[in-house]
C-alpha cells in the first residue's frame, strides 16, 4: 500500500510528487470515513496549515451561533430592532424568529421615540419622577412615557386592511401581519373568513395581531371555532381603539371575551353577533354600560339572548343607539316595550324572525312615545304582527320615512291604510308576500299617503286581483317617481290603468313576471307619464311587444337610460329600430329571448346618436354570424357584452369576438 502514495508519473492523480514524504504520513488519509470516495486538492502547492477537506458525513452540521441563544436572549435582540424593514426582514428567516417578533409588544420595542436622556423628568401630571430603567448601552427609558407613546402612535396608524379566506387563514400568517404592518401605518382592519382544517387560526394568531397591531379599529371573526375567549381576550387588552367587533359562528367564544372588549374598549360603535351559542345577557348589559359611542348593533340566532340583555342594553346605551337589528331572537312583548320607551335615538330599526312577537308587542311599542326619530323600520316574517300594531307604529313615528313588511300573514288592506294616513312623512314603502293586500289596499295607500310617498314596491303579494275599478275623483299621488310590482299574478291591465292615472309622475317602473299586462296596459302608462321615464323594466312580461316598445321609444327617448325586455317574446326588429332612432341617452338594453334578428343589429349601428354601454342579446335564436362585425363597430362604446345560448353564433365567432373585445366583460 505504501507504494501507492510513493507513486510519480504522467497519470498521477496528485501531480507533482508523493503526498507524504513518508508512509507514516499517510494515516492522515486513510483515517477518513470510509464513505469518503477520494481526495483531489487543487493542482497548486498546498497551503501550511490547510486543512484536510471534510466530506459528507463525517462531522455533524453546526447551528449558526445566534441560534444557539434561548428565546429569552433573542427577545432582547429583537426588542432593539426598531425598524421596520430589518423587522420583517429578520422575521423572513425563520419561523420560530417570526413567532419571537410577533409576540412583541407596542411598548416593549426601543425606538428612537422612546429613548431619552439620561437626565429623568418630573412628569407635568403628578410631580413626581418617572421611574427611569437604564439600558446597557447607556441610555435610559421611561416605560410610562414609552407607553404613552405607542398608544399616540397606535392612534396616529390605522390605515390598512387584511382579509383571510379558507385556506389562507393561519397562524403564521397573521404572526406576518403583526410584523409587517407596523411600519407601513398600522392594521386598522382584520377580517377571517372560514377556517384552515389543517393549520388553522387559534388564539396564538389573534394574540400576534393583538400585540403587534394595538391601532386595531375593525375586527371579524366568521365561522372559527378554534378561537376562544383566551385570544379575544387579548384584543381587549391590546387593542383599545377598537371600534367595530364582529363575530359570526364563533361557537368557543362566550360572554368573558365579550365582557373584555366592552370594558377596555371604551370607543366600540359596531358590534355584530350572529349564530354564537355561548354568548348571552350578561355581555351586552357590560356593553351597554361601558360603551357610551355605541352606534350600531346587530343580533341573529343567539339562543341565550333574551328580554334582560335587549332591555338592559337599551335602558343603558337608549340614547346613542341609533340602528338596530335583531333576528331569530327568544324575546318577547316586553323587550318591544322596552325600546319604545329608551330607544331616543333609533332611526334604524329591523325586527326578523320573532316568533313570540304579539299584536301588544307592536302597539305598546308604537305608543312608547320614544321612537320619535326612527325613519327605517323593517318587519320580516313576524307572525305576531296585526293591523292593530302597524296602525299603532303609524302614529307612534312621526318621521318615519321607510317601511318595509315582509312575509307577514295577517296585515290587511285596513291595517296598510291606516298606517299610510298616520304617517304622514313616508316615503318608501315595500310589501312583499303580504297576501292579504289587494287592489284596494294598493290604491287606498296611494289616495291617503300624505302626498310624501315616492317609492311604493309590491312582490309576490298573490292577493292582488284585476279587478274593474274607477276612480274618477281620487287624486293623483304626484310625489310617487318609482313603482315596483313584481311578480304578482293577479295584476293586469285594468290595475295599471288605475295606476296610470294615480301616478302622472312616474320615473322609474318595474313590472317584472307579471304576465297578465299586454301593450294596452303598458300604452295607458306610457301615455299617461308627465315625466320622462328614466329606467323601465317588463322582464318576464311575456306579451308585451313592439307596439309598447315602440311608444316608450317615442315618448321617453330623450330620457330612458335603461330598458329590459328580456322574455318579451313578441319584441321584434321594429323595437330595435325605434330605439335606435328616438333613443339618445340609452345605456343599457335588454333584449334576450326576443324576436331580434341581424337586422334589428344593423338598425341599432347605424344609430349615430346612441352609445350603448351594456348590451345583452342573450337566447336570441334568430342571432347569427354576420352580426359579429357589427357588434364590433358597438364595441368603441361598451363595456358589457352577453351573447349566451345564441346558437346561430359559431363558437369560433364567439372566440374571435372574445380576441378583439378583450378589454370588455363578454359573456358567451
Amino acid at each position: 500500500m505504501s507504494k501507492i502514495f510513493e507513486f510519480s508519473g504522467h497519470n498521477e492523480f496528485f501531480p507533482g510528487g508523493p503526498m507524504y514524504p513518508s508512509s507514516k504520513d499517510s494515516g492522515s488519509f486513510l483515517s477518513l470515513h470510509p464513505r469518503v470516495d477520494g481526495y483531489f486538492p487543487p493542482c497548486k502547492r498546498a497551503r501550511v496549515g490547510t486543512p484536510v477537506v471534510a466530506c459528507e458525513g463525517l462531522e455533524p452540521k453546526k447551528k449558526p451561533t445566534i441560534e444557539v441563544l434561548p428565546d429569552e436572549c433573542l427577545f432582547e435582540v429583537f426588542r432593539r430592532v426598531h425598524d421596520g424593514k430589518e423587522r420583517s426582514a429578520c422575521a423572513c428567516t425563520s419561523k420560530r424568529w417570526l413567532m419571537l417578533l410577533s409576540s412583541l409588544r407596542r411598548d416593549e420595542i426601543f425606538s428612537n421615540k422612546s429613548i431619552q436622556p439620561s437626565e429623568p423628568k418630573e412628569m407635568s401630571d403628578s410631580g413626581m419622577k418617572a421611574d427611569i430603567k437604564s439600558d446597557k448601552d447607556g441610555l435610559v427609558q421611561s416605560p410610562v412615557a414609552e407607553s404613552k407613546a405607542a398608544y399616540q402612535d397606535a392612534k396616529d396608524e390605522g390605515y390598512l386592511s387584511r382579509c383571510l379566506d379558507g385556506k389562507k387563514a393561519t397562524d403564521v400568517r397573521l404572526a406576518a401581519i403583526a410584523v409587517g404592518t407596523g411600519s407601513h401605518g398600522g392594521l386598522g382592519k382584520l377580517s377571517i373568513r372560514g377556517n384552515n382544517s389543517v393549520r388553522g387560526v387559534t388564539d396564538s394568531g389573534l394574540k400576534a395581531i393583538a400585540r403587534g397591531c394595538p391601532s386595531l379599529k375593525a375586527l371579524s371573526l366568521w365561522n372559527i371555532s378554534s378561537i376562544t375567549d383566551e385570544g379575544l381576550c387579548e384584543i381587549a387588552n391590546e387593542c383599545h381603539l377598537l371600534e367595530k367587533l364582529d363575530l359570526c359562528h364563533c361557537p368557543s367564544i362566550t360572554d368573558k371575551s365579550l365582557m373584555a372588549i366592552a370594558k377596555s374598549c371604551p370607543n366600540l360603535t359596531s358590534l355584530t353577533i350572529e349564530s354564537c351559542s355561548k354568548i348571552g345577557n350578561e355581555s351586552l348589559k357590560a356593553v351597554g354600560a361601558c360603551c357610551p359611542n355605541l352606534k350600531f348593533v346587530a343580533l341573529k340566532n343567539c339562543p341565550l339572548v333574551g328580554d334582560q340583555g335587549i332591555g338592559s342594553l337599551f335602558s343603558t346605551a337608549g340614547e346613542v343607539l341609533m340602528k338596530v337589528k335583531l333576528q331569530s331572537l327568544n324575546i318577547s312583548d316586553m323587550c318591544l316595550a322596552v325600546i319604545g320607551y329608551y330607544g331616543v335615538a333609533l332611526t334604524d330599526l329591523a325586527l326578523a324572525g320573532l316568533k313570540n312577537l304579539t299584536e301588544r308587542g307592536l302597539w305598546v311599542m308604537g305608543n312608547g312615545k320614544g321612537l320619535q326619530k326612527l325613519r327605517c323600520l323593517s318587519i320580516i316574517d313576524c307572525s305576531g304582527v296585526t293591523d292593530l300594531g302597524i296602525e299603532a307604529m303609524g302614529k307612534g313615528c312621526p318621521n318615519l320615512k321607510q317601511f318595509s313588511l315582509r312575509s307577514c300573514t295577517f296585515p290587511s288592506d285596513n291595517g296598510l291604510v291606516a298606517f299610510a294616513k298616520a304617517a304622514g312623512s313616508l316615503e318608501s314603502l315595500q310589501l312583499e308576500n303580504c297576501h292579504r293586500i289587494t287592489q284596494a289596499g294598493l290604491f287606498g295607500i296611494l289616495v291617503h299617503c300624505g302626498g310624501k310617498l315616492k317609492t311604493l314596491g309590491l312582490e309576490n303579494c298573490i292577493g292582488i286581483k284585476d279587478l274593474a275599478f274607477e276612480c274618477p275623483l281620487l287624486s293623483p299621488c304626484n310625489s310617487m317617481r318609482s313603482l315596483w310590482i313584481r311578480n304578482c299574478p293577479g295584476f293586469g291591465n285594468a290595475s295599471l290603468g288605475v295606476l296610470s292615472k294615480l301616478c302622472p309622475k312616474l320615473v322609474h317602473v318595474d313590472f317584472t313576471g307579471l304576465h297578465c299586462i299586454t301593450d294596452d296596459g303598458v300604452l295607458n302608462l306610457v301615455l299617461s307619464c308627465e315625466e320622462g321615464l328614466v329606467k323601465v323594466n317588463l322582464n318576464g312580461c311575456v306579451n308585451v311587444g313592439d307596439l309598447a316598445v315602440s311608444a316608450i321609444a317615442k315618448q321617453h327617448g330623450e330620457t330612458l337610460e335603461t330598458l329590459n325586455l328580456d322574455g318579451c317574446g313578441y319584441v321584434t326588429d321594429v323595437s330595435l329600430v325605434a330605439i335606435a332612432d328616438h333613443c339618445s341617452v340609452l345605456c343599457e338594453l335588454d333584449v334576450s329571448k326576443s324576436r331580434i334578428t341581424d337586422s334589428g343589429i344593423v338598425a341599432l349601428t347605424e344609430a349615430v346618436q346612441l352609445s350603448l354601454h351594456v348590451l345583452s342579446l342573450s337566447g336570441c335564436a334568430m342571432v347569427s354570424n354576420k352580426t359579429l362585425p357589427l357588434l364590433l363597430k358597438l364595441g368603441s362604446s361598451l363595456v358589457g357584452l352577453n351573447i349566451q345560448n345564441c346558437p346561430g353564433i359559431s363558437s369560433s365567432g364567439v372566440d374571435s369576438l372574445g380576441e378583439k373585445l378583450w378589454r370588455y366583460d363578454v359573456l358567451s
